[in-house]
């Protein structure tokens, strides 16, 4: 919380305590990747992968483009992660019904079990800070990420939401 209290202070935020904020969101990424990053080096795959991974699971049958466009990532840096992980069994890319140009991605079983290794590895990380914190902070914490969003990310965001 900031020092004064109340959500006056918050406009009135010093640059000292926003470099101290930027500060503890990369030491704080550092650690929300540290776990992952050592599961993933047991499969020689990096955080691209992991993040491909993450939301054909989120969003089964996704296809390329969105997922393109959920990562920001070029087609070329995209198509190198997914067919690697194709080749290694963790995803499928099946033909779509209605547009056959379409690829619809979906995680295999191996993927899926390498997805919730992941993904709980994070949550105990998450679970473990939140529960330090309290709710309140769980609440604010969360409106704080959304805010920073770019409005695209922030529509791919409310789409993940829909699904929970």
């Amino acid at each position: 919380m900031v020092e004064g209290g109340g959500s006056d202070s918050l406009l009135f935020l010093t640059d000292e305590q926003l470099k101290k904020g930027i500060e503890a969101m990369f030491f704080a990424y550092r650690g929300f990747t540290a776990d992952p990053d050592r599961i993933l080096e047991n499969y020689a795959y990096g955080r691209a992968h992991h993040r491909a991974i993450h939301f054909i699971n989120r969003s089964p049958q996704t296809t390329v483009n969105n997922l393109l466009s959920i990562l920001g990532v070029t087609k070329q840096s995209l198509n190198r992660v997914l067919r690697r992980l194709i080749d290694d069994g963790l995803v499928e890319s099946r033909v779509g019904k209605r547009d056959k140009r379409e690829r619809h991605l979906v995680l295999t079983q191996k993927g899926a079990a390498l997805e919730a290794e992941l993904s709980e590895a994070q949550r105990s990380r998450m679970r473990a800070a939140f529960r330090a914190v309290g709710p309140d902070a769980v609440t604010g914490f969360r409106q704080v990420l959304e805010a920073m969003m770019d409005v695209d990310m922030r529509h791919h965001f409310s789409l993940l939401k829909e699904t929970e």
